[in-house]
């Protein structure tokens, strides 16, 4: 099975991708893992990231495209969960090209849904807890930073859940329910 997780930031998307590797021995694709390997791994594709991440610049689609060809031509276990990718129209066109051209379907696109005041109450909570327990919590964790970042994806990812409900891909699930309701919602999409 292949699948897109869609959400805002802080909705579990990271949490419900590991339990499926875990459960369903699916492989994460995760576009900040693939280019941080990348940048390391010597190959040419490695070497052109890091000079592009190196100057500060965004990395083009065509060499996130090009990532991920590369990772569908390898081991394909149990399917393959799409994590910050695609994020926009373009992207999403390309990614179904690139699908049909290696053989392979999206099977589901599963969007976590959340109340944005509700999320971001719970992520500037569970930062706040890990301080005071003296664990780290991410630096962009507060509530100025959630709504520019939630703005971020609403301007540019949001009319995925449209493209996607059009094709007959979308399915939700509840983002703010326990992490078990949550996988048991997925478990149920996917079948």
């Amino acid at each position: 099975m292949n699948i897109i997780l869609l959400g805002p930031p802080g909705a579990g998307k990271g949490t419900q991708a590991a339990k499926l590797v875990e459960e369903r021995d699916m492989i994460q694709l995760s576009t900040g893992d693939m280019l941080r390997a990348a940048k390391t791994s010597g190959t040419e594709m490695g070497k052109k990231v890091a000079a592009i991440m190196d100057a500060g610049e965004l990395v083009t689609d065509e060499i996130v495209i090009g990532l991920i060809r590369e990772k569908l031509q390898g081991e394909k276990k149990g399917g393959f969960i799409f994590d910050g990718f695609p994020r926009t129209l373009p992207q999403a066109d390309a990614l179904g090209q690139l699908l049909a051209e290696q053989g392979e379907t999206l099977d589901a696109v599963i969007e976590m849904q959340v109340n944005d005041e509700v999320l971001v109450g719970r992520i500037v909570g569970r930062a706040e807890e890990a301080r005071k327990a003296g664990q780290p919590a991410r630096a962009d964790d507060n509530e100025e930073s959630l709504k520019i970042r939630l703005m971020e994806y609403y301007k540019k990812t949001s009319p995925l859940i449209g493209y996607y409900w059009a094709k007959g891909d979308l399915k939700t699930v509840d983002g703010l329910a326990s992490i078990d309701e949550v996988s048991e919602q997925i478990a149920n999409i996917l079948g």
